[in-house]
């Protein structure tokens, strides 16, 4: 477990003297959001980065607007405490209902997922899938930003909510999430679909099973690629990109950290050390 007292000096001293220095913060309900750090670690090697998976209030997508609002704001508020120059929020759904809203009650450059998976989607593809939780289904976000960028493209899309469980749970080769994944993509490739959009940033976690489903010719979008190259963007912009060497990903959680860092290792390449993050309805406190 990192040490939070040397942490956040550490923070303290780059924020105020070399602010291109702090750490960048994801969040998402649980490993989903690993697909995005993976990508960091790709395209932008020299960020620091902070990850909190809120696995204690997971699955995301069968929660209400209100709760997913609450949610995101108390994470935001832990993740400003911890000095972070930028959010990204690698969670569809907390993109499709909250994103707005925090936009304009926090004073930190904060990136969703949904817009630039949508650009990326209406660039491969004129009938397009989309599976997602139920909640950023219902709220329609993926395809209101796919026809606002191209009124002329088809959108289909299907509320998975057995996939965050089972990806949570590691049981991606099970037969059943294989039954189950036929099932929420059979309305789709009825449709003819040449483009499906990994609606939730656990999706691309199952991209070899739905590959195995899908007519060869369909183009897989994931978004977490897409919003690692906004988020690089907008550092440029900012002129916040970090050069020099990185700290270590620190990783923290509302739930269990050993169930986290025992899911994380095959996404990883490496066993997290996973710190403990409570929130309560007076406080934010941090367990060690």
């Amino acid at each position: 477990m990192y040490s939070s007292s040397i942490f956040e000096t550490n923070l303290d001293t780059f924020s105020e003297q070399e602010p291109q220095r702090a750490p960048i913060g994801i969040f998402d309900s649980g490993v989903g959001g690993l697909t995005v750090l993976r990508q960091l670690y790709r395209q932008l090697p020299n960020e620091s980065i902070i990850y909190f998976g809120d696995t204690a209030r997971l699955p995301y997508g069968i929660r209400s607007q209100a709760e997913i609002l609450q949610f995101t704001r108390e994470i935001i508020t832990w993740l400003q405490q911890q000095q972070v120059k930028m959010v990204i929020m690698a969670c569809n759904t907390s993109s499709a209902l909250a994103l707005e809203t925090v936009r304009q009650e926090f004073n930190i450059p904060i990136l969703g997922v949904i817009l630039p998976g949508a650009k990326a989607a209406v660039q491969q593809g004129k009938r397009i899938g989309v599976i997602a939780t139920p909640a950023t289904a219902k709220s329609n976000a993926y395809k209101h930003a796919i026809i606002e960028i191209a009124p002329e493209v088809q959108v289909w899309q299907v509320g998975c909510p057995e996939f965050v469980p089972l990806i949570e749970q590691n049981r991606i080769h099970d037969p059943y999430t294989a039954e189950i994944a036929r099932a929420y993509l059979k309305p789709l490739i009825e449709q003819e679909i040449d483009t499906l959009v990994h609606g939730c940033t656990h999706y691309p976690h199952l991209t070899p099973v739905l590959r195995s489903l899908l007519p060869s010719h369909v183009q897989l979008i994931d978004p977490a690629v897409h919003v690692v190259v906004a988020c690089a963007q907008e550092l440029d912009l900012l002129g916040l990109k970090n050069t020099h060497l990185p700290l270590p990903t620190r990783f923290a959680v509302s739930g269990c950290p050993k169930q986290f860092s025992q899911s994380g290792v095959q996404w990883l390449g490496y066993t997290p050390m996973v710190e403990e993050v409570c929130f309560t309805d007076t406080a934010i406190s941090q367990l060690h």
